[in-house]
């Protein structure tokens, strides 16, 4: 649970998920998650970190336990980035972004605005008419970013986002996510496999435990705003990512 910090607007209370071939892939998971914080979710592979965005977003239902919010979260009030960019092939990029909103049926002139303003701030202000295949992995993963943040949600979830791209382009990405975040002030939960990306970006850290999925820490992580490459090479930062290496390894060692 949070502690002291930001009011909760979601909460998880004894989530459990049986699957019908009787995986048992989370149980008992209990989080609250504050009005416009930042969580990083860290884990070793199939420990349950995706499948707790899931439920989140409403893909899955849980097998016992629920899901609270403060204000249910209305049309459009969560978006979703997963580990691919999940384009549509066919259709430009300004198209892809818009699909959300048209989909949602706002007028066409709001929604054509709203496109123009997110993809400048993405950077793809130039790329508007181009096609994914016309794009790099970073561009294509910015683009399902503007995608996800269209729609103006109160909660973005982002699933393992930028694992497959190089670490130069992925470092300017969490450059560019914070950048979003503060402006916007949407709350964030980004699962990752790695302790440097998820210190570097949250305000908290839930390291989980596999087989079944369960929360092993709940470590904040008091680094200041804004954070910039100079961050990755202070004490401060070291430190929060030994404490948050020492019990991701603790969690492994205990499932093993």
């Amino acid at each position: 649970m949070m502690g002291q910090g930001p009011a909760p607007f979601l909460e998880l209370q004894g989530v459990t998920k049986r699957y019908p071939n009787g995986t048992l892939a989370l149980t008992g998971i209990s989080l609250a998650v504050g009005e416009g914080e930042f969580l990083a979710i860290v884990g070793a592979s199939g420990c349950g970190k995706s499948t707790i965005l899931r439920h989140v977003a409403g893909l899955v239902a849980p097998t016992a336990g629920r899901i609270s919010w403060s204000k249910p979260p209305a049309t459009g009030g969560v978006g979703m980035v997963f580990q691919e960019p999940t384009l549509m092939p066919w259709a430009c990029i300004r198209d892809n972004v818009r699909l959300p909103l048209d989909l949602a049926k706002v007028p066409r002139a709001e929604a054509d605005a709203r496109v123009t303003a997110l993809l400048a701030q993405v950077g793809l202000a130039d790329f508007a008419q181009a096609y994914p295949r016309e794009l790099s992995g970073g561009m294509k993963m910015r683009a399902s970013i503007a995608r996800a943040l269209v729609t103006r949600p109160r909660l973005l979830l982002m699933d393992e986002p930028f694992a497959a791209l190089d670490e130069i382009t992925r470092q300017k990405l969490n450059d560019d996510l914070l950048a979003l975040w503060r402006e916007q002030r949407f709350t964030a939960m980004f699962v990752t496999h790695s302790v440097y990306e998820g210190v570097y970006l949250a305000n908290r850290a839930i390291v989980m435990a596999p087989r079944p999925g369960r929360i092993h820490a709940d470590i904040p992580l008091d680094l200041p705003y804004p954070r910039d490459e100079a961050l990755r090479t202070d004490a401060r930062y070291a430190a929060a990512c030994r404490a948050v290496s020492l019990a991701l390894a603790d969690a492994i060692l205990r499932a093993a």
